[in-house]
C-alpha cells in the first residue's frame, strides 16, 4: 500500500510536471530558470556578425571632392572628368566624432556620420551601424587615394544615382 505522504509527493511532482509542459507549449514570455550547468550561447541574428573593419580608413577619404555620377560603364573617364570640374563647389566629407564619416544618405537632406565598414568578401562599405551590406550602406567599388566610386545597394537608390564618382580636389592655396 502506498502512504498518504509518498502519495502527496507523486501527485506534485505530476502536477508539476504537467504545469511545466503546458508552459513550454505556450511558448509566452515566462523564462523558467535552466538548471543545467551549461546553456547554448545565444544566436546572432542571420545575416549579422560582428563588424568588420574596412580596409580603407576613414582619414582617407575626408576631404573636399568633385562630384559626379553615371550609369554606363563606358562613361566613367568622362563623368571623371566631370567630378573634376566640380570642384568649385565641392562636396566635403568630413571627419565624425566617433571615428567615421559625415556623408549624406541617399535621399536625406542632412548629412550624419557614417561608418566604414568591411565584409568577408573583402568589399568595402560606406553606411550606418547594422549589417553589412545594409540597405542604406554604399558599396566602395573602387579607391586609389584620388579617384572614390561608390554605388548604392538600395537597388532604388542605385538605379536613381548610379555610380557616384568622387575626385579629390586640390587642396586650396
Amino acid at each position: 500500500m502506498i502512504s498518504s505522504a509518498h502519495a502527496r509527493t507523486v501527485a506534485n511532482l505530476a502536477a508539476a510536471s504537467c504545469l511545466a509542459l503546458l508552459l513550454g507549449a505556450c511558448g509566452g514570455g515566462l523564462s523558467l530558470p535552466s538548471f543545467s550547468s551549461s546553456s547554448p550561447p545565444p544566436e546572432a541574428e542571420p545575416g549579422t556578425g560582428p563588424e568588420m573593419p574596412a580596409t580603407i580608413r576613414a582619414d582617407e577619404i575626408v576631404g573636399r571632392w568633385g562630384l559626379a555620377s553615371f550609369q554606363n560603364p563606358a562613361d566613367r573617364a568622362r563623368t571623371e572628368a566631370a567630378a573634376r570640374a566640380q570642384c568649385k563647389n565641392p562636396y566635403v566629407i568630413t571627419a565624425g566624432s566617433s571615428g567615421g564619416v559625415i556623408m549624406h544618405l541617399a535621399d536625406q537632406a542632412t548629412p550624419q556620420e557614417l561608418r566604414l565598414k568591411g565584409s568577408p568578401s573583402g568589399k568595402n562599405y560606406i553606411g550606418p551601424a547594422g549589417p553589412t551590406p545594409g540597405e542604406q550602406d554604399r558599396e566602395i567599388v573602387s579607391f586609389d587615394g584620388r579617384v572614390l566610386i561608390t554605388r548604392f545597394i538600395d537597388k532604388d537608390a542605385a538605379t536613381r544615382y548610379g555610380n557616384m564618382v568622387y575626385v579629390r580636389c586640390a587642396p586650396r592655396a
